[in-house]
């Protein structure tokens, strides 16, 4: 397959963010590419495309698959395994937030919590029992709204995030206070600025 300069850029971009996210390169590239490209590929174009050897990308292929960000699909009169994935960037997001959560946020807070349980806790300095425990609390936040934020819809989510924004600028004054208006009395008109989920 011959890729367009923006394909070739996309993937070569992408490989090198996903070495900055701790994820294998030729990983990262071969999502690119399935998720550029928008059709299902065979294991050998996916090598010859990205100029890799079959068993990397087979290996890649093993990785992209537990994290369910790439699935096996066949072809009428072809044996060989294609593989796609999504094309919506939205179900993309919340399966790699789904699934870092439940490898790595979820085991860390409970080993925070049973060092919290563990008789041993109180022997540890007051100064390192508050880290410890700011810790946990953060960590059991942030898990409970990522689980949050996954049960909403991606158009809900957009609004959210886009919300959130609006709200940030707001809070810091960059967006220019709601001018007064004839409805002064109205308890929610200091709301207007602000767009609605």
């Amino acid at each position: 397959m011959e890729l367009t300069d923006i394909q070739r850029k996309f993937v070569l971009h992408w490989g090198e963010m996903g070495s900055m996210w701790g994820v294998n390169r030729t990983v990262s590239q071969i999502h690119a590419l399935l998720f550029v490209h928008g059709k299902p590929i065979h294991a050998e174009e996916l090598s010859d495309t990205l100029g890799v050897a079959r068993s990397n990308v087979s290996n890649s292929l093993k990785e992209l698959q537990a994290w369910n960000l790439v699935r096996v699909t066949h072809m009428l009169g072809d044996r060989r395994d294609y593989f796609e994935t999504s094309v919506d960037v939205w179900e993309l997001f919340r399966t790699v937030v789904r699934e870092r959560k439940e490898r790595e946020f979820d085991p860390t807070i409970r080993v925070l919590r049973e060092i919290v349980a563990s008789p041993d806790f109180q022997k540890e300095s007051a100064d390192a029992q508050d880290r410890i425990r700011s810790t946990m609390d953060l960590m059991a936040k942030l898990a409970t709204w990522a689980d949050e934020m996954l049960r909403l819809s991606p158009g809900t989510l957009d609004k959210v995030l886009t919300l959130g924004a609006s709200v940030q600028k707001f809070v810091r004054g960059d967006s220019p206070a709601p001018a007064p208006t004839a409805g002064k009395d109205d308890p929610d008109a200091h709301h207007a600025s602000l767009p609605m989920i």
